[in-house]
């Protein structure tokens, strides 16, 4: 949009101390006719986008002992001051090199105190004696898992006798599982910053900021992944207590008036009967027209219901559809079955595989009524909506690891 400005002829022949007081406001209204970029980035906060996020966030979970934090679906690692990756890996038993190339670090980097690192699965509930004491020694646990803490203790020498007993060794402490509602798990993208992905999320920058460890220029970088603060959930208000009932003594209470036909009794009326209406005729079955020919959509809707939660990149990448428990899941369209596996809750997934990258995904189902493998069709039954308040399907399309609004192939 071309910006219009005011020409020298219009403060022609203005004194020069008006004209100095006048261009201050000539210049504000020639501002105001171009869209106004309102984040200023810690400067001047007149228009600072701050007020329309000023809910209040909680605070975030202590880690334990080894710097870590649990939820239900992922595990965070914190790390401590003057910390590398190689050492919060270590610290957690899992190989640097992995946790490094899962948030796009090297193992030498060095961390800030109470910077967060993702983790790519679960770390071992305990760590075997001197695992991670020294750089570059194998990480046992994380090859063999807990293998290790559950083997039966066995003598060096079975001919042998010592007189030391020897002590049992203690069941490992699984992580403390944070309660309450879990954190979405963001992943930087090219471009993104700290203050895109607060206005995104509608939390403030500085809550961001903490919740991550970042540094006091809220620098992110690409594939990093950052917990986006949780809402502080605030007491509901009590109601004012009801003032107190006045109870009265029987035969104390107010009078019963009298009613309109104790004086005057009413006169006796004969009443006919109202007409006996006759019964409705019989009308005939309208004929049904014939259904109509399958729609022309690239996929079909897996349960006929109600769109119960919309796709939202990044927040929800499917949809949710509700319908009555037990009602059946069927194939969007023609594909082979790739997967039938289970989410952290134990609740199963089916995915079906359409092309070389198009994959359909059907979670929170039951019964399932097909295998891997197996070849399906557009609207074959492959499963049933569960019972209970969980009786719909959580339904994604996805281009190879990218998610799909499923409403760009359903309409």
């Amino acid at each position: 949009m071309t910006r219009t400005t005011p020409t020298r002829t219009a403060f022609r022949g203005l004194p020069r101390a008006r004209l100095l007081a006048v261009l201050p406001l000539a210049g504000v209204l020639a501002a105001c006719q171009s869209p106004l970029d309102y984040d200023l980035r810690g400067q001047l906060g007149a228009f600072n986008t701050a007020g329309a996020a000023q809910s209040a966030t909680a605070n975030r979970p202590s880690p334990d002992a080894r710097g870590l934090i649990t939820y239900p679906s992922y595990q965070v690692a914190v790390a401590q001051r003057g910390d590398t990756v190689s050492d919060v890996a270590a610290r957690i038993g899992l190989p640097p090199q992995e946790v490094a190339r899962f948030n796009g670090m090297e193992s030498s980097d060095k961390m800030r105190q109470g910077e967060v690192l993702a983790l790519p699965r679960r770390a071992p509930d305990s760590l075997p004696a001197g695992a991670g004491s020294s750089p570059g020694s194998v990480d046992i646990a994380s090859l063999a898992g807990q293998a290790i803490d559950t083997a039966p203790l066995t003598s060096p020498n079975p001919g042998s006798v010592t007189t030391t007993s020897i002590q049992p060794v203690p069941d490992p402490q699984p992580a403390k599982v944070q309660r309450g509602p879990e954190p979405v798990r963001h992943k930087v993208k090219r471009g993104e910053t700290a203050y895109t992905i607060s206005r995104l999320y509608q939390v403030p920058v500085k809550s961001l900021a903490e919740w991550n460890g970042l540094g006091s220029d809220f620098a992110v970088r690409e594939g990093q992944f950052l917990l986006i603060p949780l809402k502080e959930e605030r007491a509901p208000e009590l109601a004012p207590a009801a003032a107190p009932v006045a109870v009265t003594e029987p035969g104390a209470g107010s009078e019963t008036p009298v009613p309109p036909s104790a004086s005057r009794p009413l006169p006796e009326e004969k009443v006919e009967p109202a007409a006996v209406k006759p019964a409705a005729e019989t009308l005939p079955t309208p004929e049904l027209p014939k259904p109509s020919r399958a729609s022309s959509a690239a996929m079909a809707y897996p349960v006929q219901g109600k769109i119960i939660k919309t796709y939202a990149k990044g927040r929800n990448d499917g949809i949710d559809i509700a319908a009555a428990a037990g009602a059946p899941v069927t194939a969007a369209e023609a594909g082979t079955v790739a997967a039938i596996t289970k989410d952290s809750n134990n609740v199963p997934i089916v995915v079906i595989r359409h092309s070389q990258k198009l994959l359909t995904v059907y979670q929170n189902v039951g019964n399932i009524t097909v295998n891997k493998g197996d070849s399906v069709v557009r609207g074959q039954r492959i499963a049933s909506l569960r019972s209970g308040d969980d009786a719909y399907v959580h339904f994604e399309v996805r281009d190879g690891f990218e998610s799909i609004d499923p409403l760009s192939y359903l309409n």
